[in-house]
């Protein structure tokens, strides 16, 4: 009994050694929220505004604006997200199983684009991908193109191409970064004994190594998927003029001359936070499932 006692308190310190700075993380974060949720219901007293109300969601849910940057922001997150998640674990899975030295390289390259900032990798796709960048004076230079102009506009473009290559060169490192390690440390015997009864090397991946690596893909996905949705910066900077993502139109409702516009931009913003809370619980039931029918 007192072994177990003392097994139990050993366990616990580490959770109590970290309370004090989750306790201010949390009383940050949900602080934040319920006085972004109070001015979105249009409780707003520096602006005289004491009254809730739901008119200010009325407004924004019927926005052609926002309907438009929700779709935007919810395509340029799935497809950069996905894109990264499979190019990710493709590189993990060459980094690891191939026996060439040239990829074998790549283990230490990868990781230089996960240091660098979003703003200074939104830069980087600036220069490579703008018509008169570093892209199409190569193109220009071979003779690929006429003129610089007939370069493909990439930046600045209604389909967010820019966007998603910035998340791109930025998830996609850190998707090999997270699977590379669990694919390292996987037991090798069951590829092995795929391999041995005529499994090509696909087949072996797709249905041995795959479901081992599922809970990491997914984790990997949701991380980066949140994060893209909600950040500002590269749909800022690279962004075309519509349509907008919504961290951008919650942006520029808040920076309006028009105070009262401050509680549209938290309308959007909880919107966000909203929808955040709903992909985070289908990851949660997605495991749940998963452990209950797949044996995870």
């Amino acid at each position: 009994m007192k072994y177990r006692a003392t097994n139990f308190r050993r366990k616990l310190k580490p959770y109590i050694m970290l309370m004090p700075v989750m306790i201010f993380i949390i009383g940050i974060f949900i602080t934040g929220l319920v006085f972004g949720l109070l001015q979105s219901l249009g409780y707003f007293p520096a602006l005289g505004l004491y009254e809730i109300s739901l008119d200010y969601y009325k407004n924004v849910l019927q926005n052609t604006d926002f309907l438009s940057s929700f779709q935007f922001s919810l395509y340029t997150s799935f497809v950069s997200t996905l894109f990264s998640v499979v190019l990710g674990v493709f590189l993990s899975y060459l980094i690891i199983y191939t026996k060439s030295k040239r990829v074998k390289g790549l283990v230490n390259v990868y990781k230089g684009p996960i240091l660098v900032p979003h703003t200074i990798a939104a830069l980087l796709i600036f220069i490579l991908f703008i018509q008169s960048g570093l892209l199409a004076r190569i193109f220009y230079g071979l003779g690929f193109i006429s003129d610089m102009s007939d370069f493909p506009p990439l930046i600045f473009d209604g389909g967010g191409i820019g966007i998603m290559l910035a998340y791109l060169w930025k998830g996609l490192p850190f998707i090999t970064f997270i699977t590379i390690d669990i694919l390292r440390n996987l037991d090798e015997k069951y590829a092995k004994v795929a391999a041995n009864l005529g499994a090509s090397h696909g087949q072996v991946f797709r249905h041995v190594l795959l479901p081992q690596l599922f809970p990491t893909i997914a984790s990997g996905f949701m991380i980066l998927f949140a994060f893209s949705f909600g950040a500002y910066e590269i749909p800022h900077l690279l962004g075309a003029s519509t349509p907008k993502a919504l961290p951008v139109l919650a942006y520029i409702y808040y920076a309006n001359i028009e105070l009262a516009n401050r509680a549209n931009a938290m309308v959007i913003n909880m919107c966000i936070a909203f929808f955040a809370f709903i992909a985070l619980g289908l990851y949660v039931l997605a495991f749940r499932l998963l452990k209950k029918y797949g044996g995870a």
